[in-house]
């Protein structure tokens, strides 16, 4: 493996660490003693946040630079950070995809059992059928989620990198 790409890795495996414990610690700080009703939109939240960052990172990588080079020269806001963002398309798809994707994921698993422990202390129904049903419903809506994404993705890549670039841009200089 060359050094660039092991102090890649390194760079990642730390990213991906940190922003779990943010992560974790976050969906933690809302779930603990909360209703039903707000454990369900925390958990749809991450489950959606997880798309949304799949969309970004799957867009990075089927994305085409000339449109954002020639936003560039024009000085858009936003057209440096696209042909950056594409430029660097296996970067970006590994933290989008695999750091927050997967930290998305592992988190509302991690909220799904608030739910069910939720459902359960509310009803009389069967612990193992509410955790399978609440485990396929979060699988079902993340895995449905991401194919629409990346359809979405893959044909408009060049809008989504625009509307992140644009996003990126407010917190840079250039």
């Amino acid at each position: 493996m060359k050094k660039s790409n092991q102090s890649w890795v390194v760079i990642v495996t730390v990213l991906a660490f940190l922003l779990s414990l943010i992560m974790s610690f976050i969906s933690g700080m809302i779930l603990k003693n909360v209703t039903l009703t707000i454990s369900i939109i925390v958990t749809f939240l991450f489950v959606l946040l997880g798309i949304i960052f799949d969309i970004i990172g799957v867009a990075a990588t089927s994305g085409d630079e000339v449109a954002f080079h020639s936003m560039s020269a024009r000085r858009v806001r936003g057209g440096k950070i696209g042909v950056l963002l594409i430029k660097n398309a296996s970067k970006v798809s590994s933290i989008c995809c695999d750091v927050v994707g997967d930290i998305c994921g592992i988190i509302s698993g991690s909220a799904g059992v608030t739910i069910v422990a939720l459902i359960i202390k509310m009803t009389n129904v069967n612990e193992i059928l509410i955790s399978l049903l609440v485990t396929g419903l979060i699988s079902a809506l993340t895995i449905g989620g991401k194919a629409m994404g990346k359809s979405l993705a893959i044909n408009k890549s060049t809008e989504v990198i625009t509307i992140v670039a644009k996003v990126l841009s407010i917190f840079s200089k250039g």
